[in-house]
């Protein structure tokens, strides 16, 4: 899943500890989310959502891959 996490955060001045620490997750959780190595949960991605004041479709976009129905 692409998002623009690491967006978000450079905008405000936010290192990957600093973003970790108000979301209650560990740094590499966040280098995971920013690198697609990770998907959030739904709580993670509405905590994040939350913190940015946006919506989550507007942070996080599913490959489009993702979409395809076998």
């Amino acid at each position: 899943m692409k998002n623009r996490l690491k967006v978000l955060r450079a905008e405000r001045d936010w290192s990957q500890a600093d973003l970790a620490d108000r979301l209650g997750v560990s740094r590499q959780t966040i280098n995971a989310l920013e690198t697609g190595k990770y998907d959030p949960s739904l709580i993670l991605a509405f905590k994040i959502a939350s913190l940015f004041g946006q919506t989550i479709e507007a942070i996080f976009h599913p490959e489009e891959s993702d979409l395809k129905i076998s």
